[in-house]
């Protein structure tokens, strides 16, 4: 099995490093990933510039460019005679839960996978801390290893967290849908050195839809959050409504 390593934190972040030791005991890996942190990316794409693969001396190909750059720079040229079976990202420091995936590199990574035609996870630890992620790091193998006997549906994307605590207690692995958080606090204004007035984005909101069946609520309950998630956002329930509506103007 060959496997495909990206992430949004850069080709030196811990949790990519840990990720790539533990999936080494069971495939082949090639790290394609950001020379440098990239969090919030989004699925950005760079069009305004040449990207530059480096290989480092860890020998992980660094790219200066977004994780979706990295990924499909990765399967379309660097990879193109000797493709991945399977594309993981991760393994974030900090959660991707609800909202979050919206902003997400390290969801946008595993996204451009999966819109490329490969099986895509992404995988992030419930904390910032970053203290196990040994343990995120043994459930993927697991998980890399049941794709592979029994494989599920082509879209889908599987969107992993796991709290940051040692294995032994961990509660269960569950299936979940995303939650939903309260909207972002305001922006922050300052002034820069020039009496310029600049702005901080401010920070998240806090939980608003964290119950039962929740990603928020898996890791709350030191439970491994795995979601599927689509990357079609049509909403199919509005859409003959909808057509009603536009006969009307």
């Amino acid at each position: 099995m060959h496997i495909l390593v990206s992430n949004d934190d850069g080709y030196l972040a811990e949790g990519l490093n840990c990720l790539v030791e533990y999936l080494r005991q069971i495939a082949r890996v090639t790290v394609v990933a950001p020379q440098t942190d990239r969090s919030g990316a989004s699925n950005s794409l760079t069009l305004d510039r040449p990207l530059l693969p480096e290989t480092a001396e860890n020998g992980f190909i660094a790219i200066n460019g977004t994780p979706t750059d990295c990924v499909h720079i990765a399967i379309t040229a660097l990879l193109k005679d000797d493709p991945p079976d399977i594309i993981v990202s991760g393994i974030n420091r900090g959660p991707n839960m609800g909202d979050d995936i919206l902003y997400s590199g390290t969801v946008a990574a595993a996204t451009e996978g999966r819109f490329l035609g490969l099986p895509s996870i992404a995988v992030s630890l419930g904390s910032f801390d970053g203290n196990h992620f040994a343990t995120a790091a043994r459930i993927i193998v697991n998980i890399v290893q049941k794709l592979q006997t029994e494989p599920l549906a082509s879209d889908i994307i599987l969107n992993i967290n796991v709290p940051d605590i040692e294995f032994d207690q961990l509660e269960s692995i569950q299936s979940t849908r995303l939650g939903k958080r309260h909207k972002a606090e305001p922006a922050v204004a300052a002034l820069d050195p020039r009496n310029r007035k600049v702005y901080w984005l401010g920070p998240v909101g806090d939980e608003a839809d964290a119950g039962p069946g929740t990603d928020f609520y898996a890791l709350n309950h030191n439970q491994v959050s795995v979601t599927p998630i689509k990357i079609d956002l049509t909403d199919y329930e509005t859409q003959a409504r909808l057509n009603q509506w536009l006969q009307t103007l």
